[in-house]
Parts: structure tokens; C-alpha cells; sequence
């Protein structure tokens, strides 16, 4: 089993909308020989009710949990307020690291109140997301930046296949922002009426060996985007572990 390969809730993406639970799935992604998950936040039916299940059966399966929230940092250039419930929600869960947004930074990190967050112990980073507000080199490279100049431990994100959403190219991406990578999101991109679809490894444009070959080998990689198909998933986990 490959300790640094994570799975994405986003492939089961069609079981949920299908009223499966997240806690319900566990066992699958254990079976599908995954050690590491990321839940995802809009997935929950009943979040109270859920929270602990998920705790309980991850403790039982030895999982390591991942959080995906998505919400930004910054509302109108100020700290979300709602930053420090998802830290509980993830505590409870016994969460090692979680992901945010960066959303509208003004250049004013609150450094008191971002130092607080990561008081929780809890891993926090930024994504390049699929916005012009918090999803381009350049956004990610002014956010980080101010992080490294202050003693905030807040990582960022790498996500593959977003830079086509937002017309930028991963390859540069990859070579101007390696420095920050913490963790790594993986999917292939390909095109229905020139509108950018995610697909699996292997399926799309992206020469997803040559960014990570730029990218740290020793940070989590996730497997995310849609599928209906187990043997997607497991394509995508071989095709990733012959690379590391």
C-alpha cells in the first residue's frame, strides 16, 4: 500500500449524489487499497451526526483523514469567521491537514488570527482553485510569498488539472511554485467545446509526469476527479505508483 497516495472523495462524487454517506464508504477506499482519504465538507447530509462515525470508523480502518472545505480564508479581505468551526469539525474527526481557498487577500494577512488557526495543531494550505480571485500563479505566488516572510507554518496546495480552468499552464505553475507544495491533487484535463472537463490520468492534455517530476516527491498525492468506474481508480493509483 502506498502511504502517499490519497483518494478524493470527488470520485465517489456520483455514489453520494445517490445518498450513500461518506462514513459508508470508507471501508471501499480501504478495499481499493488506499491508507489515506480526503472527506469533502458539501458531501455531508447531517454534519453533527456524520462527524463522529467518521471518526470512529477511520480509527477502526487506520485511516488517515483529510479535510476539503470550500471556503476562503479571506472575506472581503478580512479572516473568515467560519475558519475556526471547520478546525473543530476537523479535530473531532481527527483531521491531519485541511484546505481552503485563499479568496480576496488584500495584501493584510491578520498574522494573529491565522497564528491562532494553526494553534489547532491541524495542517492548514491553500489551493489554487478554479477562480481568477485566488486560482492564478500569480494569486498563489503573492499569498505565499507574504507567508514565508512571517513564521505562519500554512502550506499550499498544488491542484493539476485547475490551471486549465483559469487558462494558465501547469508546467510553469509547477516550476514557479514548487517551493510551497505541500500536498499534490491529480487529474487529467480534456476538452468538450473548448470548455475544460476533468478526467482520469492518461485520458486528457496534461503531461501530468513531466509537473510532477518538478514537483517534491516526499508530499501526498491525491487522486480527484469524478468516476463511476472502480477500475478508474485503480488505473489512476498504478499509473501514480510507477512514478513513485
Amino acid at each position: 500500500m502506498n502511504k502517499k497516495l490519497v483518494l478524493n472523495f470527488l470520485v465517489f462524487a456520483d455514489r453520494v449524489a445517490n445518498g450513500e454517506l461518506q462514513s459508508e464508504l470508507l471501508p471501499d477506499i480501504v478495499d481499493l487499497g488506499f491508507s489515506q482519504v480526503e472527506i469533502r465538507r458539501e458531501y455531508f447530509r447531517n454534519i453533527q451526526e456524520e462527524i463522529p462515525v467518521i471518526q470512529k470508523e477511520a480509527k477502526r480502518l487506520h485511516l488517515t483523514l483529510f479535510y476539503s472545505v470550500p471556503d476562503e480564508v479571506y472575506v472581503d479581505g478580512q479572516i473568515n469567521p467560519n475558519l475556526s468551526q471547520y478546525l473543530d469539525e476537523a479535530k473531532k474527526m481527527g483531521v491531519t491537514h485541511v484546505k481552503w481557498n485563499i479568496g480576496d487577500f488584500n495584501g493584510d494577512l491578520h498574522e494573529d488570527e491565522l497564528s491562532t488557526l494553526l494553534d489547532y495543531g491541524i495542517g492548514i494550505s491553500i489551493e489554487n482553485d478554479q477562480t481568477q480571485t485566488s486560482g492564478t500563479i500569480k494569486a498563489i505566488t503573492t499569498f505565499m510569498k507574504a507567508i514565508n516572510k512571517t513564521d505562519l507554518d500554512l502550506g499550499y496546495v498544488y491542484d493539476l488539472g485547475n490551471w486549465r480552468f483559469v487558462g494558465e499552464d501547469e508546467i510553469e505553475a509547477a516550476k514557479r511554485l514548487k517551493e510551497y507544495v505541500r500536498y499534490i491533487h491529480v487529474k487529467d484535463v480534456r476538452y468538450e467545446k473548448q470548455k475544460p472537463q476533468a478526467t482520469s490520468l492518461d485520458h486528457g492534455e496534461i503531461d501530468w509526469r513531466k509537473a510532477l517530476q518538478m514537483l517534491p516527491q516526499e508530499v501526498p498525492v491525491a487522486i480527484e476527479y469524478p468516476t463511476t468506474l472502480n477500475a478508474e481508480i485503480i488505473e489512476a493509483k498504478k499509473l501514480l505508483e510507477e512514478e513513485f
